[in-house]
């Protein structure tokens, strides 16, 4: 689990701490303060210097289409703090397992390319001529203490990438669920995987909470491709798309934590398609499966509804409510104590 993390020049960040971590961790704050921002910094960090992990952190911004393709060379300026790629991005932090970790992202021209010209038909008097070609890539070193462990590169070529991968694994695992769309048929694959674990009960229980008349829920290919179906009383099983957003989105969260064991899970808006009523069972059920599989949940949010509900409903060991502002152009997280929490429940004041 982590404890604390520092960000340095990574999009609207030019340097950020966030301390006092704990196993469930909520983040509020205006628009455009980095909420989503500081969760593609921990799915960069979890991918151990692997640079494929740039390509779906840009997938989550459209900057990067699902089947690889890009809109060009302005796709690396994004991710560098006013877009100014002469920085060095740094994302560190303490693991409570793992230790120090550090991961350092630079963006970098490749090596000159030079071509000799014999002048005036004598071959010992050449004129160089140095090709540089405006394809820069991204440069991952991943460090572990104080030993570096795994490098790789990534970078534009023709419509899709070059990449130079780590031989080392990931530092843990982690999934991160944006706040609209997914995957149905990657949904119905980790139903299968809980199922054969024989926890599939978990995420029935879940739903229950969003449709109290499902009876089961099944991985399914009957419509030609696998999907989650479920039994609501009806002659025929239902996919669960059609059952609401709610119902997915439940579904989505607490199937990401039983495929990030002991890893991390990253949900932006967690409240999206989940009426303001269930919050308080939702947040039962994340702490519940979390606890179980020993998964670290940050999570962003809008919603006083969606913070309020999470501080009823966990206990305050477990739980962390930070807020992102910026102040004269810095950044900074401000975590709440349980009863500063409290306080400003009470008397109405702000937490988003």
């Amino acid at each position: 689990m982590f404890t604390r993390m520092a960000i340095k020049n990574f999009r609207a960040f030019r340097e950020l701490k966030v301390e006092k971590l704990g196993p469930i961790n909520l983040f509020t704050g205006q628009n455009n303060v980095g909420k989503t921002t500081l969760l593609e910094a921990i799915f960069l960090l979890s991918g151990a210097g692997n640079p494929e992990v740039a390509i779906h952190a840009n997938v989550l911004r459209g900057l990067v289409g699902g089947n690889g393709t890009h809109p060009g060379a302005v796709l690396w300026k994004e991710f560098f703090a006013s877009l100014d790629i002469g920085n060095v991005i740094e994302f560190a932090a303490t693991h409570q397992s793992l230790g120090e970790l550090l991961l350092e992202v630079e963006s970098r021209l490749p090596q000159e390319v030079t071509s000799i010209t014999p002048t005036n038909g004598n071959d010992n008097l050449p004129s160089a001529t140095t090709n540089v070609p405006d394809e820069r890539s991204l440069s991952f070193s991943f460090r572990q203490g104080r030993k570096q462990t795994a490098q790789g590169h990534i970078r534009l070529k023709g419509p899709g990438f070059e990449v130079s991968r780590p031989t080392v694994d990931v530092a843990f695992p982690a999934t991160i669920l944006v706040s609209r769309g997914g995957n149905a048929q990657e949904d119905a694959t980790r139903l299968g995987k809980l199922r054969r674990e024989k926890r599939g009960d978990l995420l029935l229980e879940a739903l229950r909470i969003v449709e109290p008349k499902l009876q089961s829920i099944e991985d399914n290919s009957a419509s030609g491709a696998p999907m989650i179906w479920g039994d609501v009383g009806l002659p025929e099983l239902v996919p669960l798309p059609v059952m609401g957003e709610g119902m997915v989105r439940m579904a989505r969260i607490v199937l990401a934590i039983s495929s990030s064991p002991n890893g991390v899970v990253l949900v932006d808006e967690i409240e999206n398609g989940l009426h303001h009523s269930v919050l308080k069972k939702v947040w039962q059920v994340v702490e519940s499966a979390a606890r179980q599989f020993g998964t670290q949940v940050f999570a962003t949010t809008h919603s006083f509804e969606c913070a309020q509900a999470a501080h009823q409903a966990l206990p305050s060991a477990a739980f962390r409510l930070h807020r992102l502002e910026i102040l004269d152009n810095e950044s900074r997280c401000v975590t709440y104590s349980d009863d500063a929490i409290a306080g400003a429940i009470e008397h109405g004041l702000d937490v988003r």
